[in-house]
């Protein structure tokens, strides 16, 4: 049997690929050009061919540039690693896992949980979780931080990683496609096509829900074949690394206390929340077009210190997780209320791991060894996401990527309603190749669609759906996407077993966009 390349084979053969298209693509360069139309100033881009850069010693630079430019998430993923690593040391999580699964089998006594299943019901539960954290503020980056958490809880529940990577990051990317309010995917797109923020939030939910409920049946079939039969799940082999940490956990008589260190933290932590709480006493929520004013942070810190005091007289486990769980709550708040992202969520976590350390009385220097153990172990998954990022480089110095733009919105020309949304979608799902933000791909590309639009007499709410599935399905699929590198990085998940498991389901995805793009030409809906 001929063996698969490993991820850096495959990520290093892309960067060739691409250097090889700036030798056989000319050129190109969108610039912006003012003009008035009306009365009324408006800036236009124009496409222009230039010389295209041909790369060629630039592939071996890749790595490098790629770290450059992929700093932040490599950071990221490295301190989170880290800081995870010391908290996994306590054996928190693995108590935490254990007793929630012993509360679970409780509830299997009850007729309608035996009936549907209480995995089930757990799972579906994880899944539409992540999937509004999607759809409301972008949720992407941040699953990183929960595949530590909810891997090793799928695989002690009888599943696998495949399984846990799906409850987190496929059902964030599913709500990333619905995008009911997402302000870095619609807000952007609909802002720069001239429609107002959020229109068409109807047809957009409706969206939402029947991908959602495609997402969870695909991924419920599959958990289910794994449950019954463990050694049919295509990285077996690969979950042994967790297995084995479940297993350790299992077999070591964990020694239930609160040391006195864990009292001092509880105080600390209580007394600088508390302090937060009289500077931000309430938090503004704004989810769509509304926004909330609610005391979050004040509320965070009663539970944290009602929670926390019951939880030490059992023991500093349980305090741990009380400090995993208000640490995921203030990421929330951060996130939602405060515009915060990768810099902060580190940082937050990082003080988590620190917090977590010194509670199971650890000396510094003991800190710091474990720390680095985490780094160590994360660091494959860090590297490939600066491989990864070199793609892009390779082809933005090229100059190429405006080139392709220009060619494929060309062939748009002399088309008919549906045609031309169908070949929308295709573009846009093709530029997301390289391109993978989605703020950046709809500044670039809706300038132009969004005119073309009018010239053929179609909705520009549309042209933003096609870009909307266009942006979304794909970043669970594309090697050039760095959350998704960093994902199975972090889950030890190979990305060509990765690729065999998902691209039945992104068939069934892009479809699926294909049919919830008709209506919105052949259709009178409200906000088109």
């Amino acid at each position: 049997m001929k063996k698969i390349p490993h991820t850096y084979v495959i990520l290093f053969i892309l960067i060739v690929i691409a250097a090889i298209l700036t030798w056989i693509i000319p050129g190109g360069k969108y610039t912006g050009e003012t003009m008035i139309a009306s009365g009324v100033e408006k800036t236009i881009l124009v496409f222009q061919y230039t010389h295209n850069v041909k790369q060629t010693w630039q592939i071996f630079s890749a790595l490098f540039d790629g770290f450059q430019r992929q700093s932040g998430i490599i950071v990221f993923i490295l301190l989170i690693g880290g800081a995870f690593w010391i908290m996994n040391d306590s054996k928190a999580i693995d108590v935490g896992i254990l007793a929630f699964l012993r509360k679970t089998r409780k509830a299997e006594h009850l007729w309608i949980f035996r009936k549907i299943g209480v995995n089930n019901v757990i799972l579906v539960m994880i899944m539409l979780l992540f999937s509004i954290f999607g759809a409301v503020f972008g949720m992407s980056e941040e699953t990183i931080a929960f595949i530590i958490i909810l891997v090793p809880l799928a695989i002690a529940m009888g599943y696998d990683s495949i399984t846990g990577v799906a409850i987190i990051f496929v059902a964030a990317g599913l709500g990333f496609a619905g995008a009911v309010l997402n302000p870095f995917t619609i807000g952007v797109a609909q802002g720069i096509s001239g429609l107002p923020l959020f229109s068409g939030l109807g047809y957009r939910l409706f969206c939402w829900v029947v991908i959602n409920f495609i997402g969870i049946v695909y991924i419920l079939r599959y958990a289910g074949r794994v449950f019954k039969n463990p050694e049919r799940s295509p990285v077996f082999d690969e979950d042994s690394h967790w297995r084995k940490l479940s297993e350790s956990t299992a077999d070591t008589a964990v020694k239930y206390h609160s040391p006195l260190a864990s009292w001092i933290v509880y105080g600390i932590i209580s007394v600088i929340l508390t302090i937060f709480s009289f500077h931000f006493p309430d938090t503004t929520i704004v989810v769509g077009e509304s926004a909330s004013c609610l005391p979050l942070i004040p509320s965070t810190t009663g539970l944290f210190i009602f929670a926390g005091f019951f939880a030490l007289r059992k023991s500093v486990h349980f305090f741990i997780l009380d400090l995993l769980m208000t640490t995921v709550v203030v990421l929330i708040i951060g996130v939602m209320g405060y515009k915060w992202y990768i810099m902060e969520i580190a940082s937050l976590f990082f003080a988590m791991g620190i917090a977590s350390g010194i509670a199971m009385d650890k000396s510094a220097n003991a800190l710091v060894k474990l720390f680095l153990e985490g780094v160590k172990d994360i660091l494959p998954a860090a590297l490939v996401v600066g491989l990864a990022g070199g793609i892009i480089i390779i082809l933005e110095r090229g100059q190429v990527i405006d080139t392709i733009l220009h060619y494929l919105s060309g062939s748009m020309n002399s088309m008919g309603k549906l045609a031309t949304i169908s070949m929308m979608y295709v573009i846009q799902t093709l530029i997301n190749i390289v391109i993978p933000s989605g703020s950046a791909k709809a500044a670039l590309t809706m300038p132009i669609m969004a005119p073309f639009s009018d010239l053929i007499g179609l909705s520009r709410q549309a042209t933003v759906m096609a870009y909307q599935f266009g942006d979304g399905f794909t970043n669970m699929i594309i090697p050039t996407s760095p959350v998704l590198i960093g994902v199975l990085g972090v889950a030890r998940i190979p990305y060509d077993k990765w690729v065999k498991w998902i691209a039945p389901f992104m068939l069934v995805l892009i479809l699926l966009g294909f049919l919830l793009l008709i209506p919105t030409v052949t259709m009178n809906l409200k906000g088109f």
